[in-house]
C-alpha cells in the first residue's frame, strides 16, 4: 500500500510541475541572440558571473569563470587559455588558445540552485591564436563532420535516453547501500529522491530543454531521463548541460549523481541509448513505406556500416576501463553485433514507429563517452555505409541473452570488444574512426587511453589481495 501511496503522490507531484514548467519555462534561450539582448539580458537578471564551458578530449566538462563586466571581451573572442593544461590539447607545448562562445548556447541558470544563483554560461569552441579552429578540439570536430554530411544532403538528429544513479557516498567516493529495493518504473521509497530528480526536471525544462520521460531504471537508485530529439551538435550541448545540473542538484540534495557505466557490482550499468535518424531538407531518409520493414536502404546501408565498423569505433562510444564491465552478459546490455526490429538484446534496434519517427537505436554507448565524439563517429559510419552500399545481414528476432554459447556460435555471431585494449587495438584498424575525429584527435585519443589501460593493468584491487594473498 506504501509503495502504490507514493507512486502516485510522485506522479501528482510531475503533474504539477509540468504545469509549472509550461507556464514559467524561460524561452530567452531557444534562439539566437544578438549581443545586445545577451547585455540585456545579463543586466535585468544581475548576472555577476559567466561561465565559459568546453570539454577536453576525454568529455570532461571544463570551466572558466569570468566577471561579467567582462561580457564585450568574451563576446569578442579575445579569451585566451593555456592549453598544455588540458588532457589531449597540447600535452608538449604552451602555445595559448582561445575560447570562443557559440551565441546560441548563452542561457542563464535557474537562480534556485545556489552554486549558480546569478550565473550564466556559454559553451566554447576552441581556436588557435590566429582564430583558425583548433584541430584537438571535439566539438570544432563533431561540426567539421555535420558540415561533410550536410554537403551530401544529410542532417542527423539524435534522442539520448540517460541512464545515471542516484547515490550517497562517504566521501572517499565509497557507496553507502541501503535498503533501496526499487526496479524499473517504481516510485522512490525516499522523498528525497523525488524532490531531487523533479528539480533536475524542472530545471532543464526552464533552461529550454525538451524532456519526453524521466523513470526509475532497473537498479537500485538509478534513474532514466528521455531528452528530446535534435540535430547532433545541439543534442551533445545539451548533454553536457544536463551532467552538469544533475550533478550540482545532486549534491545541493546530499546525493553524487554518477554517470559511471557500472558503479555497483552485480547491478545493471548505466548506458546512453542513442536514437538516431537521418534526414535531407524535405524528410526522413531512413523510411520507405513500400520497403521490407518500412526502412529504406539508406537506413539499411547505415545499419549494416554499424555492425561493420562498430568494434572500430567502441572505443569512443565506451572510452573506460569501466565501460566493459557494463557489456557483460546477463545485465542487459548489448554485447553481439546484431540488429533487430523486436529485441532490446540487439546492439542496433529499430523501435517501432515509423514515417517521420524512423530511427535506429544503438544500444552500447555510455555516458563516459564524449558527445561531441561520439556523434562524429556514429555520423561518419552512417555515411560510409550509405557511400559504400553496405548491407546489413538478416535481423535478429530472438532473445540473444537467452542463447547458449554454442547457438551463439553455430550462428556465427561476433560480440564486442571485450575490454579497453583490444577496442584500442580495433580503432587502429579503424580507417572510419580516424576520418571521423581527423589525425589529431585520433592519435591523442589512442595515446591517452593506452596510459589509462596501462595504469589500470598494474593496480592491486582489493578483490586480488582477497582472492590471492593467502594461496
Amino acid at each position: 500500500m506504501q509503495k502504490v501511496l507514493l507512486f502516485y503522490i510522485r506522479i501528482i507531484k510531475k503533474y504539477y510541475i509540468n504545469l509549472l514548467a509550461k507556464k514559467y519555462v524561460i524561452n530567452d534561450n531557444l534562439h539566437m541572440l544578438s549581443d545586445k539582448e545577451i547585455k540585456k539580458q545579463i543586466a535585468q537578471k544581475g548576472i555577476r558571473t559567466i561561465y565559459l564551458q568546453f570539454v577536453d578530449i576525454h568529455g570532461h566538462i571544463k570551466t572558466l569563470v569570468m566577471p561579467s563586466n567582462q561580457i564585450d571581451n568574451i563576446l569578442q573572442n579575445e579569451v585566451m587559455f593555456d592549453g598544455s593544461s588540458i588532457s589531449g590539447f597540447r600535452e608538449n607545448e604552451t602555445m595559448d588558445l582561445k575560447l570562443c562562445p557559440d551565441k546560441e548556447t548563452f542561457l542563464t541558470f535557474p537562480f534556485k540552485f545556489s552554486k549558480l544563483q546569478n550565473t550564466a554560461r556559454f559553451i566554447c569552441d576552441i581556436h588557435n591564436a590566429d582564430g583558425t579552429p583548433f584541430a584537438g578540439c571535439p566539438r570544432s570536430n563533431l561540426k567539421r563532420i555535420a558540415k561533410n554530411a550536410k554537403q551530401q544532403g544529410y542532417n542527423m538528429q539524435i534522442g539520448p535516453e540517460v541512464e545515471f544513479f542516484l547515490l550517497k557516498t562517504d566521501g572517499h567516493n565509497n557507496i553507502i547501500e541501503n535498503a533501496e529495493k526499487t526496479g524499473y518504473y517504481d516510485a522512490n521509497q525516499s522523498h528525497k529522491y523525488d524532490d531531487a530528480l523533479l528539480q533536475i526536471l524542472l530545471a532543464i525544462q526552464e533552461m529550454g530543454f525538451e524532456v519526453d520521460a524521466l523513470h526509475h531504471e532497473g537498479a537500485p537508485f538509478q534513474h532514466e531521463v528521455d531528452l528530446g530529439y535534435d540535430d547532433i551538435l545541439k543534442t551533445a550541448d545539451n548533454l553536457i548541460t544536463f551532467k552538469f545540473v544533475t550533478k550540482t542538484i545532486a549534491d545541493n540534495f546530499g546525493f553524487k549523481a554518477s554517470f559511471m557505466p557500472k558503479p555497483i557490482y552485480g547491478q545493471n550499468g548505466s548506458g546512453l541509448h542513442l536514437n538516431i535518424s537521418l534526414s535531407d531538407s524535405k524528410k526522413n531518409v531512413f523510411y520507405d513505406k513500400k520497403a521490407e520493414y518500412q526502412l529504406s536502404e539508406k537506413a539499411l546501408y547505415s545499419i549494416g556500416s554499424i555492425l561493420k565498423n562498430i568494434k572500430g569505433i567502441t572505443a569512443v562510444l565506451n572510452p573506460t576501463v569501466n565501460s566493459y564491465k557494463r557489456l557483460v552478459k546477463d545485465y542487459e546490455a548489448p554485447i553481439y553485433i546484431v540488429w533487430s526490429v523486436v529485441t532490446r538484446s540487439a546492439l542496433v534496434r529499430v523501435p517501432s514507429k515509423r514515417g517521420e519517427s524512423t530511427r535506429l537505436e544503438l544500444r552500447s554507448p555510455d555516458c563516459a563517452a564524449n558527445p561531441y565524439l561520439a556523434f562524429a563517429v556514429i555520423l561518419q559510419t552512417c555515411l560510409d555505409g550509405i557511400r559504400n552500399k553496405i548491407d546489413p545481414p538478416k535481423p535478429m528476432e530472438k532473445n540473444l541473452f537467452l542463447l547458449s554459447s554454442n547457438e551463439i556460435k553455430q550462428r556465427k555471431i561476433k560480440s564486442l570488444p571485450r575490454n579497453m585494449f583490444t577496442s584500442l587495438e580495433e580503432m587502429e584498424k579503424s580507417p572510419v574512426a580516424k576520418a571521423a575525429l581527423g589525425d589529431y584527435i585520433y592519435e591523442e585519443f589512442i595515446s591517452s587511453k593506452k596510459k589509462e589501460w596501462n595504469t589500470y593493468r598494474k593496480q592491486v584491487t582489493p578483490w586480488e589481495l582477497k582472492k590471492y594473498l593467502d594461496v
